[in-house]
């Protein structure tokens, strides 16, 4: 079931007016059974797996909590993690690693293997298994209690509104909040809605708007060169950025309605004026797991120069193993750590620099310029996320940079990318307010201050907003939902 979907326009209100209706003590349940339902609709037997994950930590905390050495509470959490990632490297990479020996076998002679299974991955499966994981080594490191309730717990496991694609939530931020529900709030209802309005107007009006071209360009790289991919890689940067941006609105937007609040997940990622600080701002809720739970581990910048940057490819390789079984994925992160690395071991020198020539780090005009190369860094990196192998992401690359061809822009061959001109023009139209809003809300709380605002101006907002969804959103056949990027996570 999609949030873009009209099985989701009918389930949502449903779940929400019997949710208040429900006995308080006994809301979770019904939360429950409608988070089960709605991960099912895609494939009821994999909702076996992720009962499986909740059981293995479910379990893992109690028995952390019950061991009388740290040795014994170590052993606990060595096994709910090798056990959970045992489940996720099974479904999410079994094919990756296959095919790898399979090319080693293949380099010496050998006869390759052929599985006479089929695995499907499950959807969701990164997220729910990350979430699962922290609340083992959080009850590890005393940050909070081990759940009794194993209900309430499969509820934090399961929530619905984050549940497959995330934000990752922290256990002692939403765990209590399960443990102690709100009644019902307009105020707050209302401006979780609004959230999930803007949501909406990312997906359909941005996201899956700009996709035409941006699959139209990716899908056919002989045929284009030049400012044609470049335009498709920056078209992507925004795509990802509202399709996942979008998803993460609606997710945050659904809790609030329900009276939970979710964390941020994104923080207008492309103002950043450093890679650095683009992960603070750019899926905020996995960058802080890696961050507190690999990143840290592992040492920090507690141990020199050498070992932070060593700390830091480590992260994000695995960041971008994450993201998918493939090599491009991997080196889409070991390109921002390199970028990290770089960073730091560049600073010193770069800080000579602007005390030489009088810069301040914090003047809007250098601030836009580091901004500007930011981005730039960030959609190379891009390209090799998008693309399906990475030999198909160094053709990009090379394609991009073969050919000078800005005549793309004032002959029309623009409007010939998937895109026609009203629709491209729309788009354009659409990403502008966006980093508009983006760039407001920077230093204002926009919906506080819509929420201040009269009856006769709210409501002509709301009305556009939802209007200009309607109107202007891309559908698919019989009204059909685009699905969300990160869903094959």
């Amino acid at each position: 079931m999609l949030f873009n979907s009209v099985q989701f326009l009918i389930f949502f209100p449903i779940v929400t007016l019997i949710y208040f209706l429900f006995p308080k003590k006994y809301s979770y349940l019904w939360l429950l059974a409608a988070s089960y339902y709605f991960y099912m609709c895609w494939n009821p037997k994999y909702a076996l797996l992720m009962l499986t994950s909740t059981a293995i930590t479910y379990a893992s905390g109690l028995l952390i909590e019950r061991a009388s050495s740290v040795r014994g509470k170590r052993w606990c959490v060595a096994v709910s993690f090798c056990a959970n990632l045992a489940i996720l490297f099974f479904f999410k990479y079994f094919y990756f690693a296959l095919d790898n020996v399979n090319a080693l076998l293949q380099h010496f002679g050998f006869a390759v293997l052929q599985p006479k299974f089929d695995v499907v991955l499950p959807v969701g499966i990164s997220f729910y298994t990350f979430q699962a994981l922290s609340y083992t080594a959080d009850v590890y490191r005393r940050r909070i209690p081990a759940e009794r309730n194993f209900f309430r717990y499969a509820l934090f496991v399961s929530f619905f509104p984050q549940l497959v694609a995330g934000p990752i939530e922290r256990t002692e931020n939403l765990l209590p909040q399960l443990q102690n529900p709100k009644p019902f709030d307009y105020l707050r209802a209302r401006r979780g809605l609004v959230m999930m309005i803007w949501g909406l107007f990312l997906k359909l009006v941005i996201a899956d708007r700009v996709s035409i071209l941006v699959n139209q360009v990716f899908n056919n790289l002989q045929q284009y060169a030049g400012f044609e991919i470049a335009l498709a890689v920056v078209l992507f940067a925004v795509q990802i950025y509202c399709d996942f941006g979008g998803y993460s609105c609606i997710a945050v937007g659904a809790a609030e309605v329900l009276g939970y609040s979710l964390m941020e997940n994104f923080h207008g990622p492309y103002f950043a004026v450093s890679v650095k600080d683009f992960w603070r701002r750019w899926h905020i809720s996995l960058s802080t797991w890696f961050r507190d739970y690999l990143y840290i581990p592992l040492g920090g910048s507690r141990r020199g120069r050498v070992r932070t940057w060593l700390n830091v490819m480590i992260t994000f390789l695995a960041s971008g193993l994450w993201h998918g079984a493939g090599w491009h994925f991997i080196l889409w992160g070991g390109l921002h750590g390199v970028y990290q690395v770089v960073g730091s071991w560049t600073e010193p020198l770069r800080r000579r620099w602007r005390t030489a020539l009088h810069l301040d780090s914090e003047h809007g005009a250098y601030r836009v310029f580091r901004a500007l190369v930011t981005f730039v860094l960030v959609c190379f990196a891009w390209i090799f996320f998008r693309a399906s192998s990475v030999s198909q992401a160094l053709l990009a690359i090379r394609r991009t940079f073969m050919t000078w061809n800005p005549g793309v822009f004032t002959d029309g061959t623009i409007f010939t990318l998937g895109l026609e001109a009203p629709d491209f023009w729309a788009g354009l139209a659409a990403i502008v307010i966006l980093f508009l809003v983006d760039a407001l809300s920077q230093r204002y709380d926009l919906r506080a201050m819509l929420e201040n605002k009269s009856l006769f101006v709210r409501w002509p907002v709301y009305l556009l907003l939802i209007f200009t969804v309607l109107i202007f959103g891309i559908y698919g056949p019989q009204y059909s939902a685009g699905a969300f990027i990160y869903f094959q996570f």
